[in-house]
């Protein structure tokens, strides 16, 4: 489904991708923990073109980009590309001045060109799946940050991705709302949504990801079941930060 083959990415002088390689398989939840500034955003904004690496190759789906040094990728192309993920972001980024059903809906007509009659059946049908259909009237104003991002992950979903995109999903919340959105989440992988997830929340890693992968450097140090990374991990650096975060 994914397949990440050595993958490079600097901002100037700093390399912040140093040869990621890395495969995800169709309906498998990927959780990538690891340091700040080990390059987990930066590889997930990688996969939707949000960021364009500098070399590497990203096979997602049907569809493979082959990025050789010192080219550009034609918008064409990145638009292609990018309609296959759906991204959801830490800080929500919903349109204030639409309703929730319409910051559902916003995509599906300007990008998929769906009807608004369509457009707006399907958001109520994933507003009710993240529990909000009684919101749909109302702007992201008037609701909590929780419920905010779980319109975030019906606006990403009624794009129909192949993928969706997590870059920390629940670390603009409060902690009384974290459940709440990972419980979509679980959801979500209980039924066999491809998803990569850019997390801190450890227990959501143990309890639904099928692979965990362990960044530092830019690199991927340690991958595996949640059961080999995060209670038997093998690399002395997986071993230090699971202690730092087992601390806090």
């Amino acid at each position: 489904m994914i397949t990440i083959d050595n993958l490079y990415k600097r901002f100037d002088k700093l390399e912040v991708l140093k040869g990621v390689n890395l495969s995800i398989e169709k309906g498998k939840t990927a959780v990538i923990i690891g340091p700040s500034g080990s390059g987990k955003t930066t590889l997930l904004r990688c996969l939707n073109l949000l960021e364009i690496p500098d070399k590497g190759t990203i096979v997602l789906g049907n569809k493979t980009l082959n990025i050789a040094e010192n080219s550009r990728l034609k918008q064409s192309e990145i638009v292609s590309f990018r309609k296959q993920t759906g991204m959801v972001f830490q800080n929500y980024s919903l349109f204030p001045h639409l309703t929730a059903i319409e910051n559902v809906m916003e995509g599906q007509v300007t990008v998929l060109k769906r009807s608004k009659d369509e457009s707006r059946k399907k958001a109520l049908s994933l507003l009710e799946k993240v529990g909000l259909r009684d919101r749909a009237d109302m702007y992201p104003f008037q609701l909590s940050g929780g419920q905010q991002q779980r319109v975030g992950i019906a606006r990403a979903m009624a794009m129909d991705p192949e993928v969706l995109l997590f870059d920390e999903p629940t670390s603009a919340l409060d902690p009384e709302l974290v459940g709440e959105v990972l419980k979509v989440m679980k959801d979500l992988a209980n039924e066999g949504m491809t998803m990569v997830v850019v997390t801190h929340e450890m227990k959501f890693a143990s309890e639904a990801a099928d692979q965990v992968i362990f960044m530092d450097g830019g690199v991927v140090v340690e991958k595996g079941t949640p059961e080999e990374v995060l209670n038997v991990p093998k690399n002395p650096r997986t071993m230090q930060f699971l202690n730092k975060v087992t601390e806090r």
